[in-house]
């Protein structure tokens, strides 16, 4: 019998490691807490400085408030107050004037962007980093800038441009015709870059062979855009649609350093009135009944998209 006949007779011959012992079990416990003790202090900050002061604007607002006093509790008087104020009223239209204003024109122009600085040439490194600029500037420094900017006169920027072209002088933050407008494009101004890096992320997974395909069938760079880029680029919509729609509603540091509210409440805003409210007129439990509704209506937006993004995928 030869030797290649008998290893084939003979059975295989297995060998069996001795299994692993269990991990004790600190040391689970150890691999599992090691991430939480990182995260522990950033955890007390938000703690201390966020939910627990979110938990007393909840509790304020069933109350009212009283410094020194003692706060009493008056039940949905608050909410019914402000609910029912004119005010508030006309702070919400001009919020969702401007959410949606400052939604649909940034995306547009951060797409438009994105679709003309998409590329690997290393010229674009730097006109993407000047375009995004704008989102990392401080927003009192942006507001300052706009406000000089706006200048009413005929001899401001924006109205010496608006004279080349033969237009008349705009009052631009000064006239309650043109305020929410001119603070919108300022929201526009800004938030283009942001929605433009998203896009050019979203641009990077569109698959090129769909492109070099539709080129081939003799479809024009339009047709491209509207058949291949915009169906790919459907998950970005969904997210971005999202942030600039929460953006939009907690709109406050432009209009308060534009105009406060003004000329004659025509950019009053939710959270201005909110801050009016509790700080100058000291009817704290007013204000915190409108920030618990402005929450309750983000909290409502914010679970109806993640919905939406599930049923698309």
């Amino acid at each position: 019998m030869t030797a290649t006949e008998a290893r084939a007779s003979s059975p295989k011959t297995r060998v069996r490691r001795p299994a692993r012992p269990a991990a004790p079990v600190w040391s689970r416990l150890r691999r599992g807490a090691t991430p939480w003790l990182f995260l522990a202090p950033a955890l007390l900050l938000f703690l201390y400085f966020k939910f627990i002061p979110m938990a007393q604007a909840v509790r304020m607002s069933f109350e009212e408030v009283r410094p020194f006093l003692g706060n009493t509790y008056v039940g949905g008087e608050n909410y019914a107050e402000i609910a029912g104020s004119s005010d508030f009223g006309a702070a919400v239209w001009h919020t969702v004037v401007l959410a949606v204003a400052t939604t649909a024109g940034s995306i547009v122009l951060g797409l438009a962007l994105a679709l003309l600085l998409e590329g690997q040439t290393r010229a674009l490194w730097f006109v993407r980093s000047a375009i995004v600029l704008p989102v990392v500037t401080a927003m009192a420094v942006v507001a300052e800038v706009w406000r000089v900017m706006y200048y009413p006169a005929e001899g401001g920027a924006l109205n010496s441009m608006l004279g080349v072209l033969g237009l008349g002088p705009s009052e631009f933050l000064n006239s309650p015709d043109s305020s929410l407008a001119s603070i919108a494009f300022v929201g526009i101004w800004r938030g283009a870059p942001y929605d433009m890096m998203i896009f050019l992320a979203g641009l990077a997974g569109v698959d090129r062979v769909l492109y070099e395909a539709s080129a081939v069938d003799g479809a024009s760079r339009w047709r491209r855009i509207w058949h291949v880029t915009l169906p790919g680029l459907r998950p970005v919509f969904a997210i971005l649609l999202t942030l600039a729609a929460i953006r939009g509603l907690r709109v406050f540091t432009e209009v308060f350093l534009l105009t406060n509210g003004g000329p004659d409440g025509s950019t009053e805003v939710l959270l201005t009135l909110t801050y009016k409210l509790g700080l100058e007129r000291n009817e704290l439990g007013v204000a915190a009944a409108g920030t618990v509704l402005l929450f309750l209506v983000l909290l409502v937006l914010t679970v109806v998209s993640r919905l939406r993004r599930r049923e698309v995928r």
